[in-house]
């Protein structure tokens, strides 16, 4: 793992503050990727460090940020070793303000997308997440972060529909 100001940290280290963080009585702990650095080999070796220090999987979240585009297959990586909840955020939005070239969160688009198309159910109906990204990015005056959303809203707009593996 690392942090934007110590660099590089031990996935022990953090994997012991998750450990006292459910001691301490959390009964979930999400390991965030604020800057984006990760990779699926880190995102494995910390969650083999949480392993290690009793943490069960099925009380870790991941947050990862795309800074490197490795959020979804840092996501892929969690999901195969167990772990079920995912942070995400309409079309990327947020960041990380106090580390300077850190992107935003991955794409709740992207996200859903990707667990669709795995034929893992969410629940998340992509139509109603595709008019809160157009309506929120219209509003803001700029465009989406999210890859699926652009592709899927161009589709919209020129009449050929959404092709969004339905679940």
């Amino acid at each position: 793992t690392w942090g934007p100001y110590a660099g590089a940290v031990d996935p022990r280290i953090s994997a012991g503050v998750a450990k006292a963080l459910l001691d301490m009585g959390c009964y979930e702990i999400s390991l965030g990727d604020t800057i984006g650095v990760a990779t699926p080999g880190s995102m494995n070796a910390l969650l083999d460090a949480c392993v290690a220090r009793g943490v069960p999987l099925d009380a870790v979240a991941v947050h990862c940020h795309d800074t490197y585009g490795q959020a979804l297959a840092n996501i892929h990586a969690a999901l195969c070793r167990g772990v079920s909840v995912v942070d995400s955020s309409v079309g990327g939005l947020g960041g990380c303000p106090y580390a300077k070239g850190a992107t935003g969160n991955v794409a709740t688009e992207d996200v859903v997308y990707m667990l669709h198309g795995m034929g893992i159910r969410t629940g998340v109906s992509m139509e109603k997440l595709l008019d809160a990204n157009e309506l929120i990015f219209r509003n803001l005056g700029r465009a989406t972060e999210s890859r699926v959303a652009r592709t899927l809203l161009a589709k919209r707009t020129s009449g050929l529909g959404s092709t969004a593996p339905r679940l």
